[in-house]
C-alpha cells in the first residue's frame, strides 16, 4: 500500500472567495468561515468544513478561478522523510512550504511537488483541529470521509504516460481500473483514456488522470453524502441556485457512486454522491471499462 493514507484536503484558487462561501452553504451544504493565519488576522481565504477537521476545502484569493493543489495526507514525520526521499531519489525537488502556507494548511509540516503534467500535490503530517462537530446550514447529516479522506480528485494529465509512471512509481499510488470511453454518442469523439488510482484506504479511487488539458486545473471532485435522500435535496439545492448541471444523475460502472455533476466557482466540476464502492484490496482485479456509468451521467448536457 502507498504511504500516502487519503486525500487529506484541496486547495483552491479564487478571484471572488465569496461566491465559494454562498456555494458551499447554499448548495454543497457545508460549513464556510474565514481563515485566520496567526497574529496577521485575517488572511483573505475560507474554510470549508465538511467533518470533524476545521476544513477540507482551502479556498485561497488570486487572479484567476482554478483548481490549485491536492493535498495527501502521510501518517507522520517519518512518513513525509521518507517521501522527500523517494521524491529525490527520482529526481524531483521537493519544495518546502513557507510558514505562512504551513500555518495555513494547520498541519506540522508539508512539501510540494508538481507532476509531469504541471500537477501539484502536496504532502503533510499531523493535521491540526479543534474536533468541532460539523453542523450543515441546510441539514445535511455528514459526509463520508474519515480514513478515506475528503472523496476523491480527477486531474488532467495531458503528458499521461509520464504522469501515470510518476503517480505509481514515485507516489505509491497503485492502479485500481481503467476507462477508455467518449462522453456522448458522437463516433467522432476521441477516446479519452482515464486511469482511476488508489492509495492507502479503501476508497475505490482517490486520484484519477484523464489525457486531456482543462484552463480550471481540474476535471472534477468528489463529495459523498449518506443516502440518496441527500443526493436528492443537493439537485434540487442546484436548480434552486441556478447551479449549471455538468451531468445527470446516473450510476457508474467503476466505483458503483450513483450521482450528479455540477460546476463549481473554480470552473470545474463537482460529483456529489452516495454508495461509493468500499473496495478489500486483496480482493480486486484490475480491469478495463469501455462505457463510463451502468445508467446516465449524460455528461452532453455540460457541453
Amino acid at each position: 500500500m502507498s504511504d500516502v493514507r487519503a486525500l487529506g484536503y484541496v486547495v483552491v484558487q479564487s478571484a471572488q472567495v465569496d461566491k465559494w462561501r454562498d456555494y458551499a452553504r447554499d448548495v454543497l451544504g457545508m460549513e464556510a468561515r474565514d481563515a485566520n493565519q496567526g497574529a496577521s488576522g485575517e488572511s483573505g481565504a475560507l474554510y470549508l468544513k465538511m467533518d470533524e477537521r476545521d476544513y477540507r476545502y482551502l479556498i485561497v484569493p488570486g487572479d484567476e478561478d482554478r483548481y490549485f493543489a491536492s493535498g495527501w495526507e502521510l501518517a507522520d514525520e517519518a512518513a513525509l522523510a521518507a517521501m522527500v526521499a523517494r521524491l529525490e531519489q527520482a529526481g524531483v525537488e521537493p519544495r518546502r512550504a513557507s510558514a505562512e502556507e504551513t500555518a495555513l494548511r494547520r498541519v506540522q509540516a508539508m512539501v510540494w511537488c508538481l507532476d509531469p503534467s504541471g500537477n501539484r500535490h502536496e504532502f503533510f503530517w499531523g493535521v491540526r483541529s479543534d474536533f468541532r462537530r460539523f453542523v450543515s446550514p441546510v441539514g445535511v447529516p455528514g459526509f463520508v470521509t474519515g480514513a478515506m479522506g475528503l472523496g476523491h480528485a480527477v486531474l488532467p494529465a495531458p503528458a499521461f504516460d509520464a504522469t501515470d509512471s510518476f503517480l505509481r512509481d514515485v507516489l505509491g499510488f497503485a492502479l485500481s481500473d481503467i476507462f477508455r470511453v467518449r462522453f456522448s454518442a458522437d463516433p467522432a469523439e476521441p477516446e479519452k483514456r482515464i486511469h482511476f488510482l488508489h492509495c492507502g484506504n479503501a476508497r475505490h479511487h482517490s486520484l484519477a488522470i484523464m489525457d486531456l488539458a482543462v484552463p480550471s486545473g481540474c476535471i472534477h471532485v468528489m463529495a459523498e453524502v449518506p443516502s440518496m435522500d441527500e443526493v436528492g435535496r443537493a439537485l434540487d439545492r442546484m436548480n434552486a441556485h441556478g447551479v449549471k448541471l455538468s451531468a445527470t444523475l446516473g450510476r457508474h460502472c467503476n466505483d458503483h457512486m450513483t450521482s450528479f455533476y455540477m460546476k463549481t466557482p473554480g470552473g470545474f466540476d463537482l460529483e456529489y454522491g452516495y454508495g461509493g464502492l468500499v473496495v478489500d484490496w486483496r480482493e480486486h482485479n484490475v480491469y478495463e471499462a469501455t462505457r463510463v456509468s451502468l445508467w446516465g451521467h449524460d455528461f452532453s448536457i455540460g457541453f
